[in-house]
This record gives structure tokens, C-alpha cells and sequence, in this order.
């Protein structure tokens, strides 16, 4: 992080003088106010000049990145970090050898990581983006098997009849569910219970049947 101190007559004066040698707006900086002016005796002995520091906020990709890193780091794990801006989404990528680990069983540890990098670079840092972790391809991978298994259940539902539920899934993996299955004109879709065991249930269009869960 860049950061500078300076003085002035008034905080404000120490403030632009601190700018202009950064070379930043106003928005895009912390400003520490480290003391105030005062005036000495009558006005003459000892004035006192504000004194401030201004400090250039990291950018979320900056925060993000050096926290995934950290991660890394404690985990002995070497491996890159892509960062893809994508309008309001902040995608950052990790690309190593054997990052099971950093995974977890169906993407749990990988929820777990992206929440907290979320946590991590919201403080102090200039944007509002959200971060979206992924790992070695992951989620576009989960993405077409959660597409592929939709379709499988559908195709079940229709062929017994019944109801199919899946297993607990995240509002992220439901939608994916929905979507998959949106146009169908056999099957319809809907979530059901509460987090974090709410399923999708996949059933017939003109008649829902009984009831079948599926794992």
C-alpha cells in the first residue's frame, strides 16, 4: 500500500498536499487525521501545523488475491491465481496440481474459501465488487454434471411418473437445476424445504405423482 504523511496550516491543506504527490483522488484513499492544528501562545509562539496521512486503498482484486495467497501459502500448496474482472463479478481463478484439497466434497471447502475472500477484501478496499473463487475449472465442471444429472431426473420423473427430489443442494446448484430444465415441456421445477437442505423437486407437468427422493 502507498501511504504518505504531511503537514499543512489546516488538515485540508495537508490532505491536498498529500494527494498531489500520490497522484489519486479523494474517493480511492484512507485519510488519518494524526493531529490538529493549534495556535501557540497569543497566536505567535509555537503554532502547530495538522498533520495527516493518506493512504491509497487497495484495489478488491489486490485484497483478494493476497488473501487466496495466504491460503496458499499456509497450505505448503503452490499454484496461480488468474484474476478476470467480469462487470460487478471479480472471478479469480486458482490453477495448480492436486487442489482436491482446496475443493472439498462437492465444492464445500471452495464455498467456504470464497466466502471468506469476500470477507477479506470488502475491508478497506475501493469497490463493491462480488468475488467469485473457482479452482482449476471446478465450477464449470460441477456446472455440466448438475446440468447433465437434471436432465437424468427429468428423464426419470417422466418415465416412472413421480416425483424426484434431489439431494440438499446451494441456491447457486438449484439454479443451475432450474435453468437446465426451464423449457421442458414435460417436467416443471421447484425448491423446497429450508437452508441449507433445501432440494429441487423435479416433477410431471400434469400430474406431480408420489413422492420419490433421490440421492
Amino acid at each position: 500500500m502507498r501511504s504518505v504523511e504531511k503537514t499543512g496550516r489546516t488538515v485540508d491543506e495537508a490532505v491536498l498536499s498529500a494527494l498531489n504527490e500520490l497522484g489519486v483522488p479523494r474517493s480511492d484513499c484512507r485519510i488519518e487525521v494524526l493531529s490538529e492544528p493549534s495556535r501557540g501562545f497569543l497566536g505567535i509562539l509555537g503554532n502547530k501545523e495538522a498533520r495527516v496521512r493518506v493512504t491509497v486503498k487497495e484495489s478488491r482484486a489486490e485484497l483478494a488475491k493476497a488473501f487466496i495467497a495466504g491460503v496458499l501459502e499456509l497450505m505448503n500448496t503452490e499454484a496461480a491465481i488468474e484474476v478476470r474482472p467480469r462487470g460487478d463479478t471479480l472471478h479469480l481463478d486458482i490453477v495448480g496440481r492436486d487442489m482436491g484439497l482446496l475443493i472439498g466434497r462437492r465444492g464445500d471447502t471452495l464455498r467456504a474459501l470464497e466466502f471468506l475472500t469476500n470477507l477479506a477484501s470488502s475491508k478497506g478496499s475501493g469497490g463493491a465488487l462480488r468475488v467469485v473463487v473457482d479452482v482449476s475449472g471446478y465450477r464449470k465442471r460441477r456446472e455440466r454434471d448438475l446440468e447433465e444429472m437434471a436432465r437424468s431426473l427429468a428423464r426419470r420423473a417422466i418415465r416412472t411418473g413421480q416425483r424426484v427430489i434431489t439431494e440438499p443442494l446451494e441456491a447457486r446448484d438449484r439454479r443451475i437445476i432450474h435453468l437446465a430444465l426451464q423449457d421442458s415441456k414435460k417436467v416443471t421445477t421447484h425448491s423446497e424445504g429450508e437452508e441449507p437442505f433445501r432440494r429441487v423437486v423435479i416433477s410431471l407437468k400434469d400430474r406431480p405423482g408420489p413422492e420419490r427422493t433421490e440421492y
